[in-house]
């Protein structure tokens, strides 16, 4: 029985890449692999053996000392109690492989060293881009930003990458001098057998920057459409949920729906949740903000969409939004940007406009409007036709054997 090693920040479903973390273990455990897991300690993490190797809890937005806060800072850029915990696991759980997931301000990329002494492969899923970009996002306060790839990552001070704030910016730019990303010494491309890219935009972008074709492989996410009860008949309104947050678009939407006289149901928090709402109120727009949602309730709203609306402005992954939106029978409007393209067939399963374009956009918005309900309907069952021939568990699965088998490790 092979042994995988589960590697992560979080060890509960905060967003879209943990619940990755979590579906990516479950299906090896069905196929008869013993799972691991390494981790952060936190007030929400689901209950689990493995949390006595956990480090300490480190999280960014609580109120600490300034002692306190200069530790943080030194862990995040290399974690020595990461290296001791996970050598202690190692010990105990001779691990055959370790696939990570978002190990980076937290766990920290120290822990690779230690894997690779150990002699375990290294399979890391890209859900972002920090392997290229130090802040991770290729985003800050004016856009879409790709300074670093030819020059120095000095940028991520000058323009205040990470969260618009001087002190963040320069925490991540030492990081990303230590382990020497886009460097001869770059710990992730020396530590990492592979790397997993979801969506083919990722992959072509890290090879932009700099990364060996070779390394990277395209699997991308899935959903279980089984378990996912669809309702193709259209609603009244048109929903986003997802943070909100200033890449997420959020505030273009708003501007569109004011253009084009459509219903939002937003659901979600986060940074821009207080502002969004004094936007939408100028703007008179019918707006529903009805905060954190989850389970069966989010269900419900998803089912009870006319469509869902993605109108990102940075370079998307491969969001689990659009192939759940599917699963549940309804066409998505997604930004073009990122990965978000290349999932929606347009006018088939979904619909595409610019990025940042608030015209478009509203224009798009009036057309959903106006389509009939039946051509809804039918694009929602395209929507859905697409996660069971494209996005689907077996696929997944296949093609994740085939790596770790490539890396020699197989039932």
């Amino acid at each position: 029985m092979p042994k995988l090693l589960n590697v992560n920040s979080y060890h509960y479903r905060r967003g879209g890449s943990d619940a990755v973390y979590f579906d990516h273990a479950a299906l090896l455990a069905s196929q008869g692999w013993d799972n691991g897991f390494f981790s952060m300690q936190h007030p929400k993490n689901e209950a689990t053996p493995w949390s006595r190797y956990f480090i300490d809890e480190l999280e960014f937005g609580h109120s600490y000392s300034l002692r306190q806060k200069l530790a943080m800072a030194a862990k995040v850029v290399y974690s020595f109690e990461a290296q001791r915990k996970l050598r202690a696991l190692l010990q105990d759980f001779p691990a055959d492989a370790a696939h990570l997931h978002c190990i980076y301000h937290h766990l920290s990329p120290s822990i690779l060293p230690v894997l690779r002494e150990a002699g375990v492969p290294v399979i890391l899923t890209a859900h972002d881009l920090k392997i290229a970009c130090p802040a991770y996002k290729m985003l800050n306060a004016g856009g879409v930003c790709e300074r670093c790839k030819t020059g120095s990552v000095l940028n991520v001070i000058k323009h205040r990458c990470v969260r618009d704030s001087l002190g963040a910016s320069a925490i991540v730019a030492v990081e990303s001098g230590l382990h020497g990303l886009h460097g001869p010494l770059d710990s992730y491309r020396r530590h990492v057998s592979r790397v997993v890219a979801p969506s083919r935009f990722y992959v072509e972008k890290l090879v932009e920057w700099g990364w060996p074709r070779e390394q990277l492989c395209y699997i991308p996410n899935y959903v279980d459409a089984a378990a996912f009860e669809p309702q193709y008949e259209p609603g009244d309104y048109l929903l986003y949920f997802g943070r909100l947050a200033p890449e997420k678009g959020v505030a273009t939407l708003l501007r569109a729906a004011a253009q084009a006289g459509v219903a939002l149901k937003l659901a979600g928090t986060g940074p821009e949740d207080e502002a969004l709402r004094r936007l939408a109120a100028e703007l008179g727009v019918d707006a529903q903000f009805l905060g954190f949602q989850s389970g069966t309730a989010l269900h419900a709203l998803i089912r009870g969409a006319r469509a869902v609306v993605l109108p990102s402005e940075w370079y998307e992954n491969a969001p689990m939004s659009v192939l759940e939106s599917f699963a549940f029978g309804k066409p998505v409007l997604g930004a073009q940007i990122g990965g978000i393209p290349e999932m929606i067939e347009a006018d088939l399963s979904g619909w595409t406009f610019a990025s940042g374009d608030v015209a478009a956009l509203a224009e798009r918005l009036r057309e959903i409007r106006a389509t009939p309900d039946a051509r809804i309907a039918e694009m929602g069952r395209a929507a859905r036709a697409t996660v069971a021939q494209r996005f689907h568990r077996a696929g997944y699965l296949q093609q994740m054997l085939a790596l770790y088998a490539e890396l020699g490790v197989r039932i």
